[in-house]
C-alpha cells in the first residue's frame, strides 16, 4: 500500500564550496531526484519561495523506502530533512466521491 510523505528539505552548501564540485553536485542531485519524480515516487515538487528549500510529496511503499530516497539524494548532507506522515482527510471531497455532500 503506498504512503504518502510530506517532506521539507532546506538546503545550506558551505559558502566557500569549489564551485565546479557545487556544479557536480547540483548535476547528480537533478538526476537523481528526476529519477524519483518519473518513477512516481515523488509525484510533487514545490520551492519554498525566498529560500533554498523545497516541499515535496513522496508516494512510496515504507517508511525504509523513503529513508533511503532521502539518503541517496547527493545534497542530503547539506540538507535538514522534515518529513510528515500524511493520511486523508475525512472533508476531502476527492477521497468522499461525488455524491458527498
Amino acid at each position: 500500500m503506498t504512503q504518502l510523505y510530506a517532506v521539507r528539505m532546506d538546503v545550506a552548501l558551505p559558502p566557500g564550496m569549489d564551485p565546479a564540485v557545487r556544479d557536480d553536485l547540483l548535476t547528480r542531485e537533478k538526476a537523481y531526484s528526476q529519477q524519483w519524480q518519473r518513477s512516481g515516487h515523488w509525484p510533487h515538487i514545490w520551492r519554498c519561495v525566498g529560500q533554498y528549500a523545497n516541499l515535496s510529496i513522496f508516494a512510496v511503499e515504507s517508511n525504509e523506502q523513503l529513508h533511503q530516497i532521502l539518503w541517496g539524494l547527493p545534497l542530503f548532507p547539506y540538507m535538514t530533512v522534515s518529513v510528515t506522515p500524511l493520511a486523508g482527510h475525512p472533508s476531502d471531497i476527492a477521497l468522499a466521491g461525488p455524491d458527498a455532500g
